[in-house]
């Protein structure tokens, strides 16, 4: 591959990237037409658009997906690093994603949004698919192309990430430390802990502590490693790809730790952040409740005052890790006078840890098991406050009503971890297709030379690519102290979507062995359906998303 025709590709990508911007941008317009009534964005009119709006989102998500593509092969090529891996990974992905464009961007199995659905004349679509688009379209996801991609992820090292993921020495080195930690203490029994629903063992959170994982965004003022998302997201993907549950575990430190950080005390800081980012305190974030969902204006646990107290009362579902939890950040209404998100506050909620044998040996605490399909290894609860006591100097902040807003600022820097989980997920369910894919004789030759089977190994491999890009795209631009609410959102809505297509296609491979729970594609296709649930569903994420775009 020559010089001349990495710039010709450019070139074709930067033209074309510039259409795609300009269909999009049609696209906004036509649809605020539909949903704007009197100067205004209309909730009625927007859910009555709810296709065309959420679409709007994936539209979105797709152009900028498009956009980091091109971005990353550019930089790497300058740094010397874009070789025939990159190179069709970009092709592929570019290609792909500009005929979904102009074709249809499935934002589930049997959901697809086209131009057409945002209002926009065939002629004004077509004036948008150019040359330059059809170029990369007709040369990006071909039978070569896809061939030659899946030889040359045959060929690669076992353990190495498809491409180079266009990050600096020093983020790799995290990467090859916890890879190296992840394949010797955690992957060898993932599939064990999930058959047994059995708890990841203590001796791997001191691991992960000893490593630096639940600090690893913590200032060092506080005890931690005063690293950035990016780095977050290494450790998280690497983590989760060896099993979600594991890499999950940082999650909760990661929203206690910024809770605390944007929204505590000086006091509130020196106490808790040093224990969490050492491992010593293990956080759970105590914010759903049964018949709220997403809908956290409407939630109705109470705190109550009594002098120097909280007394808190009410109900709490889908809660992470909360037996052996130390510490809740509990959400609670404080004023049941304001309505809506204004009366809510925060609470730094101590706890003792507890077991099977005795959940929460706390007073004023109890609850029972979630049984859940995947995600297992930290365990889900639901929780009953009755009377449990909270010290008032433990109000998040000092200050009641600002619960809500504290939360918000979490959002961000969860929904990119969660994107990393989602790569993480991906990439093992391509390692463990491949792997089959390899060993698995079928007519006299392995399955891996069956084009339909190679096609989805190729697709896996560019889409984990993508995610991971998008991913760190997100990350990078939290780390810049930049709002990022549509960036982190974006890759979290592909992220998941790129984890269940890769875990589903993966068990296809595996045939009727991957219906077999001994089979660890088993496990991951569970783990991967829960990433476009959580930490925002697929169609709140939507939902916000497209309200963003449409009110700029």
């Amino acid at each position: 591959m020559t010089q001349a025709a990495k710039e010709e590709f450019f070139a074709l990508g930067r033209k074309a990237t510039h259409a795609i911007e300009a269909l999009y941008a049609e696209a906004v317009a036509s649809l605020r037409g539909k949903v704007v009534e009197n100067g205004k964005l209309s909730n009625a009119l927007i859910e009555k658009e709810q296709h065309a709006a959420h679409g709007l989102a994936w539209l979105a998500t797709y152009v900028e997906s498009v956009r980091e593509m091109l971005a990353y092969a550019e930089r790497v090529d300058g740094e010397g690093r874009y070789g025939e891996t990159e190179d069709l990974l970009t092709r592929i992905g570019v290609g792909e994603y500009l005929a979904q464009i102009f074709g249809g961007i499935p934002m589930s199995q049997g959901e697809f949004v086209r131009p057409s659905d945002f209002g926009l004349s065939p002629e004004a679509i077509a004036a948008r698919k150019t040359p330059e688009i059809d170029a990369l379209i007709a040369t990006g996801n071909t039978v070569p192309n896809r061939a030659r991609l899946v030889d040359l992820v045959d060929h690669a090292e076992a353990s190495a990430t498809v491409g180079t993921p266009g990050l600096d020495e020093t983020l790799e080195a995290i990467r090859a430390e916890i890879r190296k930690y992840a394949e010797a203490e955690v992957l060898p029994h993932a599939h064990e802990w999930h058959l047994k629903n059995d708890y990841i063992p203590l001796e791997i959170i001191k691991g992960l502590a000893d490593l630096g994982v639940f600090g690893l965004t913590i200032p060092e003022e506080f005890g931690g490693m005063g690293l950035g998302k990016d780095a977050m997201c290494v450790v998280t993907e690497e983590l989760s790809r060896a099993y979600i549950g594991v890499g999950s575990l940082g999650t909760r430190s990661e929203i206690a730790g910024e809770l605390i950080l944007c929204g505590g005390t000086p006091e509130q800081k020196a106490k808790y952040l040093p224990k969490i980012a050492s491992g010593e305190i293990l956080p759970t974030a105590v914010f759903t409740e049964p018949n709220t969902g997403s809908d956290l204006a409407s939630l109705r646990t109470r705190a109550v005052k009594d002098g120097d107290k909280y007394i808190v009362n009410g109900n709490k579902t889908w809660i992470t890790h909360p037996v052996r939890a130390d510490l809740m950040t509990v959400l609670t209404r404080t004023n049941p006078s304001e309505p809506g998100y204004k009366g809510l506050s925060m609470l730094l909620a101590e706890k003792p840890r507890g077991d099977d044998s005795n959940p929460f040996p706390a007073k004023g605490m109890s609850g029972g098991e979630i049984h859940v399909l995947g995600y297992r290894g930290m365990k889900e609860y639901e929780i009953a406050f009755d009377g449990f006591e909270v010290p008032a100097e433990n109000l998040l902040g000092g200050v009641e009503g600002q619960g809500f807003k504290q939360l918000m600022q979490t959002f961000e820097g969860a929904r990119i971890q969660t994107a990393a989980r989602a790569v993480g997920v991906a990439q093992c369910a391509m390692e463990l297709a491949l792997r089959y894919a390899k060993e698995r004789i079928q007519f006299g030759k392995a399955l891996v030379h069956f084009p339909r089977v190679a096609d989805k190994i190729a697709m896996m491999a560019v889409e984990v690519h993508i995610a991971r890009q998008i991913t760190y795209f997100a990350a990078r631009a939290k780390d810049a102290g930049k709002r990022c609410d549509l960036e982190a959102g974006q890759a979290k809505l592909l992220g998941a979507r790129v984890a269940w297509a890769a875990a589903d296609n993966a068990l296809q491979i595996h045939g009727g062995n991957g219906f077999a729970l001994e089979y660890p594609v088993s496990r991951v296709l569970c783990d991967a359906r829960i990433l476009n649930i959580f930490e925002g569903a697929a169609e709140i994420q939507a939902q916000v998303i497209a309200r963003r775009l449409l009110e700029e």
